[in-house]
C-alpha cells in the first residue's frame, strides 16, 4: 500500500469508519484506513490522540449513478 507520508489525529469516540468520512468522505475507505495502521486494529473506539497514517487512495470519479446508493460500512449492515 502507498502512503502519502501524512496523518490524522483521533478524536475521542471516534472510529475507523467515520474517521475515513472525514478523511475520505466515504465510510467505504475505512478497510483501507485500518490496514494501514495494524497496530490499532483492535480498538473499536478511539481515546483520542492516536495518530493514524492516511494512505492513498485512488478515488474514482462518479458519473452520478452511485448517488442512489447508501453509503454505509458493510459491518453496519
Amino acid at each position: 500500500m502507498d502512503m502519502t507520508g501524512y496523518y490524522y489525529r483521533a478524536s475521542h469516540g471516534e472510529t475507523f469508519d467515520s474517521a475515513a468520512l472525514v478523511i475520505y468522505g466515504n465510510e467505504k475507505y475505512a478497510a483501507e484506513l485500518l490496514c494501514a495502521n495494524p497496530e490499532h486494529s483492535g480498538e473499536m473506539v478511539f481515546d483520542g490522540g492516536e495518530l493514524l497514517r492516511i494512505p492513498y487512495i485512488d478515488i474514482p470519479e462518479t458519473d452520478g449513478t452511485e448517488a442512489a446508493l447508501p453509503v454505509k460500512a458493510p459491518w453496519r449492515e
